[in-house]
């Protein structure tokens, strides 16, 4: 169903400013953008063109969401996607840069969150510039035309199964030459599948089930594209085990195991692995409870590599739900309570480290690195900005927003979405003052 914004309650707010035009656009097409590195270049710009506060009247547009979702908005050439419900619906929302609602499809009833920073609509859509595919709680999965038609859509809780996870689905789709690739994590028949872009049609579907204590089975990550021995590859994190399969086929390549030595219960995976040339970095363990594991992987060989390529391991940093970002080579894990810490990832060696201020909320959105600035939000909407730039720390800017922001952050040349609860901003430096209307 696609429905005009014009039959909404949905508007834009607007600020009394003239909104300087876009230079050329870098997509940022995934959750972690184009890299899933979290980060971005300047390009043609400057640090100075970015907002260095992000403050709740400082606002270039704001538009108003149709219902709770805590996806991470995508940008692909000049729309922006988002998923959130409307109605009661799962519904994919298209914006122009200006956050103007163009259109919204609605698909069947959300499947709405249990965890109080939970929805529906926890997973990021995903777009190749010629669809969006997008996946919701409730089992819709789908691929949506650039005009808002729903090229095909099935249901993958009605084909295999409802997910036994405690708390909501969390992985997003992701995209290889031919295919997308979704993967379920849970007690019982886990499975990595890929679906036909063109046609939905199942490609194939590749068992991926391992015996762990209760709940470290339990998989919220979304998998990575990477070359891995000369091919389209993709990497999963879950069930204490990092695969990489064969793109075209799903079949095995490599795993490397060994995560919990000691059997600890109750350690689901939610971090997603951040690849840094040939080490991959997984964050497990417990960092809300003050039990943090980071590990450093190298990704040579082939088969199980259990035994030789568990490069090091920190115990005393990580995070629970925030990926980490990469900034200039470097991991910088932004944990949990607001701890920041910027390590070596050949080596897992701490370069630097600091803090943001302090407070009883959780940081649930992975963070946001542009050049050397680094963008980071609260559960509670407090949202961060701070320059990182000579291996140092120094915060510019901290703000409230006044709503919850679980969402991670993304870039536009110049300025940066931040998806709360209930709105969408946008923050950047006007360029003049000039008397605009409310729509």
């Amino acid at each position: 169903m696609n429905i005009s914004p014009s039959r909404t309650l949905l508007s834009a707010s607007w600020l009394l400013l003239v909104i300087a035009p876009l230079p050329a656009l870098a997509d940022w097409p995934s959750w972690r953008g184009p890299h899933d590195s979290g980060s971005v270049a300047l390009g043609s710009l400057s640090q100075t063109d970015y907002p260095d506060r992000l403050s709740p009247d400082g606002y270039l547009w704001r538009t108003e969401l149709p219902g709770k979702g805590c996806s991470t908005p995508i940008v692909q050439g000049d729309r922006i996607y988002v998923t959130a419900p409307v109605s009661g619906n799962d519904a994919l929302l298209a914006l122009d840069l200006n956050g103007k609602i163009l259109w919204q499809t609605a698909f069947g009833p959300e499947d709405a969150g249990k965890h109080r920073n939970g929805s529906g609509s926890n997973a990021s859509p995903v777009s190749d510039g010629e669809a969006v595919f997008v996946y919701f709680k409730s089992g819709t999965f789908a691929a949506v035309e650039p005009d808002g038609s729903v090229r095909w859509k099935t249901d993958l809780v009605e084909r295999f199964g409802k997910d036994t996870l405690f708390w909501d689905h969390g992985t997003s789709p992701v995209l290889t030459e031919r295919h997308v690739i979704m993967a379920r994590m849970h007690q019982g028949e886990s499975w990595l599948a890929a679906f036909d872009k063109s046609t939905g049609e199942l490609a194939w579907k590749v068992a991926r089930n391992y015996q762990t204590p209760v709940e470290c089975d339990h998989g919220y990550t979304t998998p990575l594209v990477i070359r891995h021995d000369g091919k389209e590859a993709i990497l999963v994190w879950g069930a204490e085990h990092i695969t990489i399969h064969d793109a075209a086929s799903g079949g095995l390549m490599w795993s490397c195991g060994n995560f919990n030595p000691e059997q600890n219960k109750l350690w689901p995976a939610i971090v997603t692995p951040v690849v840094i040339d040939d080490t991959v970095v997984v964050a497990y363990g417990r960092n809300d409870r003050g039990i943090p594991r980071l590990h450093g992987i190298r990704l040579t060989g082939s088969g199980n590599v259990t035994e030789t390529n568990h490069a090091w391991k920190r115990t005393d940093v990580g995070a629970f739900v925030p990926t980490p970002a990469v900034h200039n080579g470097r991991l910088l894990v932004v944990g949990d309570q607001g701890e920041v810490e910027c390590l070596d990832p050949n080596t897992g060696k701490t370069i630097w480290k600091d803090h943001f201020p302090r407070n009883r909320f959780k940081f649930y959105a992975s963070p946001l690195v542009v050049g050397d600035r680094l963008y980071a939000a609260r559960e509670d909407g407090a949202v961060f900005v701070a320059d990182i730039a000579n291996d140092r720390f120094r915060l510019l800017g901290e703000s409230d927003l006044d709503e919850s922001v679980i969402g991670s952050l993304v870039p536009l040349p110049g300025r940066v979405l931040v998806r709360g609860e209930k709105h969408l901003f946008c923050f950047g430096k006007p360029v003049a003052e000039e008397t605009a209307g409310v729509n």
